[in-house]
């Protein structure tokens, strides 16, 4: 059972139109394809993103961290041993959370296919479908309007905003369009994306709930490193916070957690460096009453199925956000996860579910080296 190799290949999608945050603006989706071999010959699949102003990662990084640190360590051990792997895998670099969750995610895939069941019953089982929201990027507010409606109207119950660009007074407006197209019965998301100042996160918050917009939350209004400003920001607005960027490791968890700094807490697995720690920082989560959501970077099927997985596998993560696949313009036939409009539904394969032919012909026709 021990690893004979691990591959990456580099590969680019298609989005249907730019993908558009405080923080960037993504035109195509770019990530690196994991593929670890065992000596028996059964393999397993991850994915990792660049997402360099959030992770600090660039494709030479990744690719340099897996290729030259975490495959050398890997190659040879047993994946039985899998506390033995993830130590390795954390302990051979510091940060590469992208790279190490790739990694992760392979391990994961190959080793609920040799116990022949799917990664979520692996794992816990609790749910056998998600349902994911649909995000609305910046733009122009009449586009953003209309993206929604669309949305809604496709039957996207619960809506993800793009927001924190400066300026509130038209991103005010463009919610209150939005809330008035769409009707009180979508649930809607913001994301600041890190955009505010405290005190202006705060007088925003409260203006909207004076409109009575009804915003189920609000994603990272403030800097990452500001835990005080997340702080006073849930403490002083009724409006659910959710940490997002403050989060990748158990560590930063607890910190969160013990300063009552946010409502929520956003795991996603290029944060937290894969499964084997997304899972730690969930239990640790719910110990404190504390439920998650599970997002994703802009990644294809590949890393949004293990993500999913992992969703569907606890209870106290009830929100999803992994609606990356539905933004790209390439068809994923591969296996994986299956979305049936909002809903995500899991099949019947063992691990992750990959097809292996379909796969490497997928990764072949987009190789980008």
């Amino acid at each position: 059972m021990n690893i004979r190799t691990v591959e990456t290949f580099v590969v680019q999608s298609k989005l249907t139109k730019p993908f558009v945050t405080a923080l960037r603006a993504v035109h195509n989706v770019q990530s690196i394809i994991v593929k670890v071999t065992l000596e028996t010959g059964l393999i397993g699949w991850g994915e990792a993103v660049p997402t360099h102003v959030i992770t600090g990662e660039t494709f030479g990084s990744i690719r340099y961290a897996i290729d030259r640190v975490l495959g050398p360590v890997l190659i040879g051990e047993d994946v039985t041993r899998r506390e033995v792997l993830f130590e390795k895998v954390q302990r051979s670099l510091l940060g590469n959370t992208s790279a190490k969750a790739a990694v992760d995610m392979a391990i994961h895939d190959i080793l609920a296919q040799q116990c022949g069941l799917p990664l979520v019953q692996m794992l816990g089982g609790y749910n056998d479908r998600l349902t994911t929201d649909l995000t609305v990027s910046v733009g122009a507010p009449e586009d953003m309007v209309k993206e929604a409606t669309e949305h809604a109207a496709k039957g996207f119950s619960v809506l993800k905003i793009k927001i924190g660009t400066g300026n509130f007074q038209e991103e005010r407006a463009r919610i209150q369009a939005i809330r008035r197209e769409v009707g009180p019965s979508i649930v809607l998301r913001l994301d600041a994306n890190q955009g505010w100042k405290p005190k202006e996160a705060i007088r925003i918050i409260r203006q909207l709930e004076d409109d009575g917009m009804d915003i189920e939350l609000v994603e990272q209004p403030v800097a990452a490193n500001d835990l005080e400003g997340l702080r006073e920001v849930t403490k002083r607005t009724d409006t659910l916070i959710m940490a997002d960027e403050s989060l990748f490791s158990a560590a930063d968890a607890r910190r969160l957690l013990e300063m009552h700094a946010a409502d929520l807490l956003n795991i996603k697995l290029m944060k937290s460096g894969g499964i084997h720690e997304a899972l730690k920082i969930n239990a640790m989560a719910q110990s404190y009453g504390v439920e998650c959501m599970t997002g994703s970077m802009m990644e294809t099927a590949v890393g949004v199925t293990a993500a999913a997985h992992f969703a569907a596998s606890q209870p106290n993560v009830t929100r999803t956000d992994l609606d990356a696949p539905l933004l790209l313009a390439d068809v994923f036939n591969c296996g994986g996860i299956v979305y049936k409009g909002s809903v995500i539904e899991f099949g019947n394969g063992f691990g992750l579910g990959f097809d292996l032919n379909r796969m490497q012909q997928w990764v072949k026709e987009r190789a980008n080296e």
